[in-house]
């Protein structure tokens, strides 16, 4: 039966492992977009189309690209159409999405929040809305109780380096759970883009650093770190989109920096020698403090002109890249290598034409920690079942799918947790496949520990995000 409590689970092996394994374990989420404003104000959401469609100020633009493919006008996607004709325009978009992952997630998010079975659809919409608005106005629906509800132990938000972290300041007395800053440096990193000039000018007021050279970039950086690892930051994140490489002396940096503040246009091998030669300073800082570093590479963006100028990025109109990689991040690793600072890292990409080569590559850097590069799980256009089963299989391939520190939502909505369920339904599938193919010991003890492992235990030890005495 569709969504059964048995769904994606096709062996007996994979019933026990995820009901008695997998099933109760905590959840870290160690990447996401929600916002820490809306986690610390904890207000309850206004109707179901606030909290699944517009949460706050972002959107959901997985739901929004499958809206448009289905004819829906941007009037009742992101423009100012009435909540109820959104929330019907999604539910007319369900009906046609049949095979895509949001169809399952949609239906998933319906019975494991609101207890609604129900099938969404045009004429099954108005008794959903009004019974699960009923539910968003009470306590529990709140957004705090909601991350508790999935009992969700650490929220990593994503955070700008001259951000204040006030509301993650405010939320340390939140005792049910952690939310914690990751630092995401992609403004300074992005020196073609628009901006850049006035963003270097707020990292010198905010961090205290008079910046005249690539050396007072960094030591403002360097400041804005010891910020973040104050208020527990353990992590940073890195929206790569393409990976490049080429050195370059201290007097070409300034160079480069002097230009780019100034406005004038820098050369493709410019821009290579100063991302290169940031994301190498970057990496001794993550090494030396034991941070972990991800890397989220060849998502191709804002391909819709038009629609970027009207509507702004993170709308709907990104797509996959398939630039080279192998060469340029192997040339950065060796680097980092030779002075002993590559950082525990992540790697995700948006093409699984390049899990291969990141997975083999990652091996030649293994040292010291246990699985100290990672190939991280499916991600946004991969994030689907297909695609956590291959990314799994070329983890255990290549290296130590037991060491693996499991799922993340990469979410903006407080509804995303189930994420997290599907994940682990298909963790337990795909190895009750291979016990019944004679692949692994039909051992419950050994593959039980495993699937506990991957869905909490390695995240909570790897990351450290508590106390070696805090379970």
């Amino acid at each position: 039966m569709f969504l059964d409590k048995d769904f994606l689970l096709t062996t007996d092996t994979a019933k026990r492992l995820y009901h008695d394994h997998a099933e109760g374990m905590p959840i870290i989420d160690y990447h996401c977009h929600l916002n820490p404003v809306e986690i610390y104000e904890n207000k309850n959401f206004k109707n179901l189309t606030e909290a699944w469609l517009v949460s706050g100020t972002y959107g959901d633009h997985y739901k929004w690209r499958l809206e448009r493919a289905n004819g829906v006008p941007e009037k009742l996607i992101t423009g100012d159409g009435d909540p109820y004709d959104k929330f019907k325009a999604w539910a007319y978009t369900i009906e046609h999405s049949i095979g895509n992952p949001l169809y399952e997630w949609t239906h998933l998010e319906l019975k494991r929040f609101f207890g609604i079975d129900t099938l969404l659809s045009t004429k099954t919409a108005p008794e959903i809305w009004e019974k699960a608005n009923a539910l968003l106005a009470t306590d529990a629906f709140k957004r705090r109780n909601l991350i508790k509800r999935f009992n969700v132990r650490v929220v990593c938000t994503t955070d700008d380096p001259i951000d204040d972290l006030k509301y993650h300041k405010l939320l340390q007395s939140e005792k049910a759970f952690k939310t914690l800053p990751a630092f995401r440096p992609d403004k300074i990193l992005n020196i073609t883009k628009p901006g850049y000039g006035e963003y270097v000018d707020k990292l010198a007021e905010v961090s205290g650093v008079t910046i005249n050279s690539f050396a007072d970039v960094v030591a403002a950086l360097h400041q804005r770190l010891d910020y973040f690892a104050n208020l527990g930051c353990k992590l940073a994140d890195h929206a790569l989109d393409i990976v490049v490489y080429a050195d370059a002396t201290a007097a070409e940096l300034d160079k480069i920096v002097a230009k780019a503040r100034g406005g004038e246009a820098l050369s493709d091998q410019e821009v290579a020698q100063y991302r290169t030669a940031l994301l190498k300073a970057f990496m001794r800082e993550y090494h030396q403090r034991d941070w972990t570093m991800q890397f989220h590479i060849h998502a191709f963006r804002d391909l819709n002109t038009a629609m970027f100028n009207q509507i702004g990025p993170d709308t709907g109109y990104d797509a996959m890249n398939d630039r080279p990689i192998a060469e340029p991040l192997t040339h950065l690793f060796q680097s980092m290598e030779e002075e002993d600072s590559v950082p525990r890292t992540i790697l995700y990409s948006l093409n699984a034409n390049d899990w291969m080569p990141m997975a083999t590559m990652m091996g030649c850097y293994q040292k010291d920690v246990k699985q100290k590069l990672q190939l991280g799980c499916g991600w946004w256009f991969n994030d689907t079942r297909e695609f956590m089963r291959k990314q799994l299989t070329v983890m255990a391939q290549e290296s130590c799918l037991p060491n693996f520190v499991g799922m993340l939502t990469d979410s903006r909505s407080f509804l995303s947790w189930t994420r997290h369920e599907y994940f682990r339904r298909v963790l337990c599938e795909l190895l009750g496949e291979w016990v019944q193919r004679g692949q692994l010991p039909d051992d419950d003890e050994m593959l039980g520990k495993m699937v506990e492992d991957i869905s909490y235990n390695n995240a909570h030890d790897w990351f450290h995000f508590f106390e070696k005495t805090e379970y």
